[in-house]
């Protein structure tokens, strides 16, 4: 399977008034096309920092990060974004904030392609008949739907989701947990989730990778593909309970609460 994402050897800090602060030290990560990998670490451990690389926001000091055989030097329109604020704009309708990418990346689409775009997708998760509403006319988790929708609407090669249900309810979250599979049976894309949720990992992703403290590598990798089940009870078995387990210990580790015994 060909990797649509490669982050070789990257190695990043920031300039602060006390001199360097490294975030990320020779990090590597390959996420294969069509595939979902969830990103989970202490905070502060630059995992946000990760995915402003990967949408070349920034470059790293050191090392490559790579998008289907491209090096990223620059910002790409084919990476989409979903963060914990849906950054809704106010004197747009739902409608009209979920078509704003397909004004902005080239296409040649006219306006009544767009709106049927975006409708199609708005009824996908749950939003048809709110296309005329304004995002203060909507909940945190309908905002969250349509912001969800304005990230893929243009088809994007790649999705990078900084924590997009962290201020949402735990019901309201899981609903939106089963919107996100919906989504990527109908529209696929390759995608990366930057989550502090241990159970959303599990639940949303392929292969859960865990870094360790600042500066961040690679510390541990799980594939989480529970033969594809997609239902919410599944996080309730004691296959997920364990690795639920395993997940924490890492954290605990790269936290420095728990120290890794060697052999001698």
């Amino acid at each position: 399977m060909t990797n649509l994402i490669d982050i070789k050897g990257v190695t990043h800090a920031y300039a602060t008034k006390a001199g360097p602060l490294p975030v990320l030290d020779n990090l590597n990560i390959s996420v294969p096309e069509g595939e979902f990998c969830a990103v989970v670490g202490p905070s502060g451990c630059g995992k946000s920092t990760l995915t402003r690389l990967v949408a070349g926001l920034m470059k790293p000091d050191e090392g490559e990060v790579w998008l289907h055989g491209e090096r990223v030097t620059s910002p790409r329109s084919t990476v989409g974004m979903a963060f914990q604020n849906p950054v809704l704009l106010e004197w747009r309708t739902i409608l009209d904030n979920v078509i704003l990418p397909l004004e902005i990346v080239p296409n040649k689409m006219n306006r009544a392609q767009k709106e049927e775009r975006a409708r199609e997708l708005l009824t996908l998760v749950g939003l048809d008949g709110f296309e005329d509403k304004r995002p203060s006319e909507l909940s945190g988790g309908m905002r969250q739907r349509a912001s969800l929708c304005r990230a893929i609407v243009h088809k994007p090669e790649v999705l990078i989701m900084d924590e997009p249900f962290g201020a949402l309810d735990a019901f309201t979250r899981e609903d939106l947990w089963q919107t996100m599979h919906a989504l990527r049976a109908e529209e696929p894309f390759t995608g990366v989730l930057i989550t502090h949720d241990l159970r959303e990992s599990i639940y949303l992703a392929d292969e859960v990778i865990v870094l360790s403290g600042r500066p961040a590598t690679t510390q541990y990798r799980m594939d989480t593909r529970l033969g594809g089940r997609t239902d919410i009870d599944m996080l309730y078995t004691p296959e997920v309970g364990k690795m639920l387990y395993d997940l924490r210990d890492q954290i605990e580790i790269a936290q420095g609460r728990k120290v890794v015994e060697t052999a001698e």
